[in-house]
């Protein structure tokens, strides 16, 4: 009985060493994205090793390590430094997205994949760069939005392929919650979110984001001929550097429209989507639950989400790397999310100067 007790020890253990060999190594660039605690949790559960963290801010760092039980070795000034210690699968950058250029700069020529919390960029000659970057050293450069992972969403496309809808006519997003600082982001997080350079604009770009990341993967990668958007500033008491609320208004060369509703004013946290076809409509209202309408006026199908799609970022970095390929036109794709820091600054430009502006 012992000789068995001691066998069986004696395989738990081996199994623990290979299911870690097996886990993805990454490394942190940056704490002050409050996405960070979705990874923290994950390496909490064991589903990925965080083996370097790359933070200027030494409370910050403190924080972070007492909380998750951190080694004070893993722990890094700046990404260059750690780079020169510890060789990660991909470094996962959680810092402000005016900084995901030098990330890019730090990672890619060390063919170092890499994955931003979105958007990609600031400023499209910042996305341009990285896009030549990431094809120059043949290194993946990923985006990740909480949207990318919702059943519901990828039902909703793999049905738009069927031709379930017929051709699109009109794609509505609405995007938000009642802004950063009322649902309680942590003041590090703030004091970036809420900075015109840093975070490149208020909701425009923090949730108009999503709406120009769904609507270029639904078209396929295609481009708006033109863009035209309205900010405003509902709160200028809370953010009064920076947009609180943005409508953007995308026409294409069919005929179709987008539309992206992005706030920090909504009354409630929203991320939905609708598309409008010649034969019917498929509206997903949340992460599950998709609903058909037809023609008719009768009531609306449940839709089963049952699509098979990955769990979380890290299961698709994963097979990202695992590949050895790059994602063309997906939802976190390079080409995507070039697009989408294109539309971003047309419609920054649109609502300045009072007009539609023509993407040449």
């Amino acid at each position: 009985m012992k000789h068995l007790i001691r066998l069986v020890f004696l395989l738990l253990f081996f199994q623990q060493i290979a299911q870690a060999s097996e886990r993805l190594k990454v490394a942190v660039a940056g704490l002050n994205h409050d996405h960070v605690f979705l990874l923290l949790n994950l390496y909490k559960d064991k589903k990925v090793d965080i083996i370097g963290i790359a933070e200027p801010n030494q409370t910050l760092s403190n924080k972070i390590r007492t909380q998750y039980n951190l080694p004070d070795a893993i722990f890094y000034h700046d990404l260059p430094s750690l780079l020169k210690h510890v060789k990660p699968d991909a470094v996962l950058a959680y810092n402000p997205t005016d900084e995901h250029i030098r990330v890019a700069e730090t990672c890619l020529p060390l063919k170092i994949p890499v994955m931003v919390e979105k958007p990609l960029a600031t400023t499209l000659s910042d996305a341009k760069r990285i896009a030549f970057l990431s094809k120059q050293f043949e290194t993946p450069f990923l985006v990740n939005y909480e949207t990318t992972w919702y059943k519901s969403n990828q039902q909703l496309k793999q049905l738009v392929d069927k031709g379930e809808i017929g051709k699109i006519t009109r794609i509505l997003v609405k995007d938000g919650h009642e802004g950063p600082k009322e649902i309680g982001c942590s003041n590090y997080f703030l004091d970036w979110l809420t900075d015109p350079k840093k975070n490149g604009g208020g909701a425009v770009m923090d949730f108009g984001c999503y709406g120009a990341n769904l609507m270029t993967w639904l078209k396929n990668g295609e481009r708006p001929i033109s863009v035209t958007a309205f900010t405003q500033q509902l709160k200028p008491d809370v953010y009064p550097k920076v947009d609180d609320n943005a409508t953007i208004i995308l026409s294409y060369r069919d005929g179709s429209t987008g539309i992206i509703q992005a706030s920090w004013a909504w009354p409630y946290s929203v991320k939905d989507l609708q598309v409008f076809g010649t034969k019917a409509q498929l509206y997903a209202k949340n992460d599950k639950e998709l609903l058909k309408y037809k023609q008719q006026n009768d009531p609306p199908t449940n839709i089963t989400t049952t699509v098979p799609y990955f769990e979380n970022h890290i299961a698709y970095l994963e097979q990202v790397l695992k590949d050895a390929m790059p994602p063309e036109n997906d939802l976190g794709s390079i080409n995507n999310n070039v697009t989408v820091v294109e539309i971003l600054e047309a419609a920054k430009r649109s609502a300045k100067e009072g007009k539609s502006i023509v993407l040449k």
